[in-house]
């Protein structure tokens, strides 16, 4: 197993030495974004030429003007940036002009939102899904990763969830997220196109919004716990998830774009850490790392309220495929994650630095 994680570590710092000393062409959808914008960043600092495209659904013009304080004037001199909605084909062919590879990460995310409103979420996914992947395949781009999920194992209850095991969706996310993976074989199988599904458990990390209605859970929870306000926990608190820091899923990302194991192209991969946290473990680990800069977080308590629609009891990622296939060795378990990550969500939250 060491020797494993050895020679998998080795491979990303190959692929980057690689990058180092070949710049692409790199289109990110929803730059602007979470992920996306950690993309841009990871992709300009490795000397890359990077083309943005967002509308600003869900993104954000801050998430880009740190990462062009991240990387400086030089750098960000290769990134252009399009206003564009990949609802629209004409933004998805001019976006893909020119291209080596796309990474799109453009949805309409949360298992709540597509259950409140399923025919967005179908028209972002799936209409915008299939422009993107046509667009690529017009332009004639090298390879297409793309966001996948893990809300595509639906109810199957196996644990670790294994990719070709799969159960019924359990959300209109998920359906949209299942028929993204069904789309980019189809179009593997008809037109020679080249993809690579990332199926992403439960992200985090600096740049994830903590505001709004659909905010994942540790910014959301992170903002309670600073502003000791109610903190909700659905149901009993033992549900679990495994948690994956952004790092891990950068470097997946560029794993997969240049993969060139036998086998490895037009498949799906889990890309997590293959680890169980619950809700009630979650709380006590932000409480931990908050309590000597906000004493009030040494006696909160969380507010207990029933199960929420459409989501799965637990989920823990197999992650050995990505591992095999692409070289996948995750730096950063969620303890490792919330550390790295928590001084900048204090200083979103407060304005203040640690």
């Amino acid at each position: 197993m060491v020797e494993q994680w050895e020679s998998t570590v080795t491979k990303f710092n190959d692929i980057q030495h690689h990058l180092r000393e070949h710049r692409y062409h790199w289109l990110v959808t929803g730059a602007a974004g979470f992920i996306g914008s950690n993309l841009v960043e990871a992709l300009l600092k490795l000397d890359q030429r990077v083309t943005g495209l967002d509308n600003f659904a869900t993104g954000h013009q801050h998430n880009l003007d740190q990462v062009q304080a991240l990387v400086g004037a030089e750098a960000w001199q290769r990134f252009s940036f399009i206003d564009g909605d990949i609802r629209r084909q004409d933004d998805c062919a001019h976006a893909c002009a020119g291209v080596d590879f796309v990474l799109h990460q453009a949805a309409l995310g949360s298992v709540s939102r597509s259950i409140a409103d399923p025919i967005a979420t179908n028209e972002t996914n799936v209409t915008g899904f299939l422009n993107m992947l046509t667009a690529a395949r017009d332009a004639k781009v090298r390879r297409f990763v793309y966001a996948a999920s893990s809300s595509t194992y639906g109810d199957h209850p196996a644990l670790p969830k294994q990719e070709p095991v799969i159960g019924n969706p359990l959300s209109p996310y998920a359906v949209t997220k299942y028929v993204n993976e069904l789309y980019a074989n189809v179009f593997a199988r008809t037109y020679g196109s080249e993809s690579i599904g990332l199926r992403y458990f439960n992200v985090f990390g600096p740049r994830q919004d903590p505001h709004g209605a659909y905010a994942a859970v540790i910014p959301l929870w992170i903002a309670a716990l600073i502003g000791n306000a109610p903190l909700k926990i659905n149901g009993d608190g033992e549900t679990s998830r495994d948690f994956c820091f952004i790092d891990n899923v950068v470097q997946a990302n560029l794993l997969a774009a240049l993969a060139d194991q036998p086998g490895a192209v037009n498949e799906v991969y889990n890309v997590a850490v293959n680890a169980r946290t619950s809700l009630n473990q979650l709380h006590r680990m932000m409480c931990e790392l908050l309590q000597e800069r906000f004493p009030h977080v040494r006696t909160h308590q969380p507010e207990y309220v029933g199960f929420r629609a459409g989501d799965v009891r637990h989920s823990q990622a197999d992650i050995s495929k990505a591992a095999t296939l692409l070289g996948f060795a995750p730096t950063h378990r969620i303890d490792e994650g919330l550390r790295q990550a928590m001084d900048w969500y204090i200083h979103d939250l407060t304005g203040e630095n640690t």
